[in-house]
């Protein structure tokens, strides 16, 4: 597959970040896609930047690869504000923390990735700075200690996870903005890969920008991927040019079928059905016999399974359907647990 374990694997490399990152869209109209997102949200930008005020905190959330990211720098395009980006592993002191948000100007957009793995001791610092725009920070320890409140300028904070319902309460309830995002359309995922390659000058038809957009798991990251990928191939098998059997030829080649599963994604549902005759089986047990991350699984593999049921989770684990079964060519007998 390419050297990958599996395509969907967002590690990039500095060049392909580099590439990504003049794929992004620049503002809310060029952003594709996710409407029930882009109007709301452009409402209340406008709102903000004639009440001359900074945006109220927003939280995003979804599955990685939905454009999360690439949504903040659109935020702080219409806002003509400064973001600076973090991530939550990254800010593993309150001094980090306290260093970060002192630095923020009147309207700047503090982007926080991965925000559901704040510290519990870095969301209190984060409280009072969301609610007061104030920090307190203790310096010293024992009886020399004392508190310094910092006054810090209004800004916004935009936060986005992949795990929204393991947020704190507290902290949930402090954001005034909640957004949802969803896996794109075929259909506008095949807009996105024919502007990406415009941008990077590659020629394609319309049917090879749906045949890539059918396989790319309802993810703009990864149908920019494919694409680069199939690029190589039609460059070094082909004229340059990507139709449609080049693009259906190259897509096999890296183990990529026309409904967007990968070899892990086969691996994963053959072990559940062969191993534990289609489920259920737990998490762990499931980890376990393909010797991979428990957290790789929930939040790389599975999401993409759940939305277009080949899978379905239940309490007493993961159960594989018999949509699974067809497209693996593998026979089916339906079990009472089946009927979920």
């Amino acid at each position: 597959m390419s050297g990958e374990k599996y395509i969907d694997n967002f590690n990039e490399n500095e060049e392909e970040q580099i590439i990504n990152l003049s794929l992004r869209p620049h503002n809310l109209e060029e952003f594709i896609g996710q409407k029930n997102i882009i109007h709301p949200l452009g409402v209340s930008i406008e709102a903000a930047v004639k009440r001359m005020e900074p945006l109220e905190h927003v939280l995003l959330s979804g599955p990685p690869g939905l454009g999360k990211t690439s949504l903040a720098y659109c935020v702080s395009k219409g806002m003509n504000s400064k973001v600076t980006a973090t991530s939550g592993p990254a800010i593993e002191r309150a001094g980090d923390l306290v260093g970060i948000l002192t630095n923020l100007e009147k309207g700047d957009i503090l982007f926080i990735d991965e925000i559901h793995r704040l510290s519990r001791v870095i969301e209190e610092f984060l409280y009072p700075a969301m609610e007061n725009f104030q920090i307190d920070f203790v310096i010293d320890k024992g009886p020399y200690a004392k508190s310094v409140k910092f006054n810090l300028k209004p800004f916004t904070l935009i936060g986005a996870t992949t795990k929204k319902g393991t947020l704190s309460a507290p902290l949930r309830s402090r954001f005034g903005l909640f957004f949802d995002f969803e896996f794109y359309t075929p259909v506008d995922l095949s807009i996105i890969v024919k502007r990406s390659a415009e941008l990077l000058d590659i020629e394609i038809d319309d049917k090879s920008c749906l045949e890539i957009a059918r396989c790319s798991r309802g993810t703009p990251r990864l149908c920019n991927r494919l694409l680069k990928r199939v690029r190589d191939y039609a460059q070094v098998l082909g004229e340059g040019f990507i139709n449609k059997e080049i693009t259906i030829s190259s897509l096999a080649k890296i183990g990529v079928d026309r409904e967007g599963l990968d070899v892990m994604d086969r691996k994963y549902l053959k072990t559940i059905i062969e191993l534990y005759n289609g489920g259920p089986a737990g998490i762990e047990s499931i980890a376990a016999s393909l010797g991979e991350d428990k957290v790789t699984l929930e939040d790389v593999i599975e999401p993409y399974l759940l939305n277009k049921g080949f899978i379905v989770r239940t309490q007493r684990g993961r159960i594989v359907k018999e949509k699974a079964y067809r497209l693996l060519n593998l026979p089916f007998k339906e079990k009472e647990i089946d009927k979920v």
